[in-house]
């Protein structure tokens, strides 16, 4: 099959989504022109981009167990090419039909990925070895095999990089990565368990950060909240050309130690597939043609919508428990996916929501300066969904409140994270009206002020939600500017998102802050120093209301400096005290408040750090 795509003119083999929409960009303007490329997460499989009104979309085209192809959720065939030959004639979930080839440049060949030529050299001393045949015998074996022998050498193969050191502990791997060179980037792969469990050792500023590498239940891997990959060598290649969540990408390999050759004669056989452990054993014999195909356990086909900006993956995907992992309690992000109640890409691509759609409910859900929030119901083409609609009071003489929640809406219309309240749109009727996703237990510290025996550990999970959405906003460039535990909403008691945006600014990537002209009503108990001093906003001022908001969650939602007025905060600030830990709260996570209470902004941890940080403390309890 390889041999069959590599044919094709608008295959271009292991390019990145990035390069594929360059490709198809720099080819024209024409809705439905595509090409194809290597899956670098599915093991045989293929991505198909496809250039539809100046976007480009990803579809991910799995090699199924039965060795047909198909796109999650679709019909089967049997090679790639077919895939497209009926996707020319059928739309079936793409979002328009594949019109046009995008081949490639003249004298250019598909690019070949840095596994390729490892994993031939790996499959043919495997054979070797494991049945001592030479010559014509050889090459019939490996014609006759090959599909078992890729699923099983791709699985096993990270067992000879240089970057892999087995089961080391934690405390054995930083001083690896720490002798020799010191190079921002250098990583290693430990196995922290036997169930497929392993973790990312990188090398940051002098500091080494352990990023978790869990299988889920259909064997995927990947880093909490991180893209999913059928090998740790993909997991590698991927994070060495795009941080995607990392703190930096992977640079230099760190090698295993003088004198410790590997963990492989030969690759393992996967403990899970004795079917086929027993298969080779019988062949070597020389009854290489009764091999039997084994079926390898894989991912159930996704049910969701499939045309999306991503290879197969809603966009507004959250997560839910999965207490079924190992038989151990799941980590936050250690779960199955479920689509968004609001993913339905072609009704909310457009920034207006029609009154006739819209369907007001009795009760507040809350009111303000600007008028009330009232719950709702969206009738959407297919289902109907609940929501908050925040509603402008009629009042001609402050044109300005109109601004400013237009302002607000027109943020929120930019963000796009699971922990971010999500903007459905626009209504212009009786009144402006912004309708937005509904968290059904409102507001975190309303919430914890009502549930004294909210867990420790359940609140470590919502506020590294928190953190997660903000190192979005950090890593985009916006500035909240109002974050405070009234404005984080809970969807559930174990899920949270950040809402209202009528403060927040995005900022220039070179100026990297915002400068309000002068004072306003601000929550002053909550901002940094150089806010009040300046007037400046930063990612880093968003970091010194985090650590209030953690306190705010760690106390159950009591208000923090308590009794004092601005003033008196401002000038405890300077005089360098801070607020004492809430009662029986973590000393870590008191310690983390406190770092986020730096005076200095420069000196500040960003939420790069505060995350992963957040993300170590969690799995350490809950484990």
């Amino acid at each position: 099959m390889a041999d069959q795509v590599n044919t094709l003119p608008f295959f271009y083999g292991n390019i990145t989504r990035e390069e594929a929409e360059g490709y198809l960009k720099q080819a024209g303007t024409g809705n439905g022109m595509y090409l194809l490329r290597q899956s670098r997460n599915y093991l045989g499989g293929f991505a198909l981009s496809v250039l539809h009104s100046g976007r480009c979309y990803h579809y991910t085209i799995e090699r199924e167990p039965s060795e047909t192809y198909a796109i999650a959720g679709g019909k089967s065939h049997r090679s790639p090419v077919d895939v497209i030959d009926y996707h020319s004639q059928e739309t079936d979930g793409l979002v328009c039909l594949l019109k046009k080839p995008c081949n490639r440049p003249k004298n250019m060949q598909p690019k070949v990925g840095p596994f390729e030529d490892l994993k031939e050299k790996l499959i043919r001393e495997y054979v070797k070895q494991t049945w001592n045949l030479q010559g014509a015998a050889l090459e019939q074996a490996i014609i006759s095999q090959r599909p078992q022998l890729e699923k099983l050498i791709a699985t096993t193969a990270h067992e000879r990089m240089p970057w892999f050191h087995g089961t080391i502990a934690r405390e054995e791997s930083e001083p690896r990565l720490q002798n020799g060179s010191r190079t921002n980037g250098k990583f290693l792969i430990r196995q922290r368990d036997l169930n497929g469990s392993y973790a990312l050792c990188l090398l940051h500023e002098g500091q080494v950060m352990h990023y978790r590498i869990d299988r889920d239940r259909t064997g995927k891997l990947s880093i909490p909240d991180g893209k999913k990959f059928d090998t740790l060598w993909q997991l590698v290649e991927h994070y060495s050309y795009k941080p995607d969540g990392l703190l930096r990408v992977l640079t230099e390999p760190c090698p295993r130690p003088d004198g410790e050759t590997g963990l492989i004669g030969r690759p393992l056989l996967p403990r899970d597939h004795p079917g086929l452990t027993s298969a080779l054993q019988n062949a070597a014999g020389g009854i290489l043609s009764r091999l039997k195909t084994v079926p390898i356990p894989g991912r159930k086909k996704s049910q969701g919508p499939r045309h999306n900006t991503t290879d197969n993956l809603n966009p507004y995907e959250t997560r839910v428990p999965n207490n079924q992992a190992g038989g151990k309690e799941a980590m936050p992000m250690d779960t199955e996916v479920y689509e968004s109640p609001y993913a339905d890409p072609d009704e909310l691509r457009s920034s207006t929501v029609d009154r006739s759609q819209l369907f007001l409910e009795d009760g507040e859900l809350g009111s303000g300066n600007f008028g009330t929030v009232m719950r709702g119901i969206y009738k959407m083409r297919k289902t109907e969904k609940s929501v908050a609609v925040k509603i402008l009071k009629n009042d001609d003489n402050n044109p300005s409140v109109r601004e400013e929640m237009l302002r607000e809406a027109n943020v929120m219309q930019q963000l796009d994270n699971p922990y971010i309240v999500r903007m459905i749109g626009i209504c212009e009727a009786e009144n402006l009206m912004l309708v937005m996703e509904l968290a059904e237990l409102g507001p975190l510290n309303k919430f914890l002020q009502k549930h004294k025996q909210t867990t420790i550990k359940n609140i470590t999970e919502l506020v590294h939600q928190v953190s997660m959405g903000m190192k979005y906003l950090e890593e985009h460039n916006f500035v909240h500017r109002d974050l405070a535990a009234r404005n984080v909403l809970l969807v559930t008691q174990h899920y949270a998102k950040i809402s209202d945006f009528g403060l927040s600014k995005a900022v220039a990537e070179e100026q990297n802050y915002y400068k309000a002209k002068g004072h306003g009503k601000w929550p002053v108990k909550w901002y940094a120093p150089e806010c009040i001093n300046y007037f400046k906003f930063s990612s880093k001022s968003d970091v010194w209301s985090f650590g209030v908001l953690m306190w705010e969650a760690y106390s159950y939602g009591q208000k923090p400096y308590k009794g004092m007025k601005g003033n008196d905060v401002m000038q405890m600030i300077e005089s360098g005290m801070r607020m004492d830990a809430p009662m029986n709260c973590p000393q870590e996570i008191y310690e983390m408040m406190r770092t986020c209470w730096t005076y200095k902004a420069d000196e500040r941890p960003g939420f790069t750090i505060v995350e992963p940080r957040l993300r170590d403390y969690y799995y350490d309890i809950a484990q």
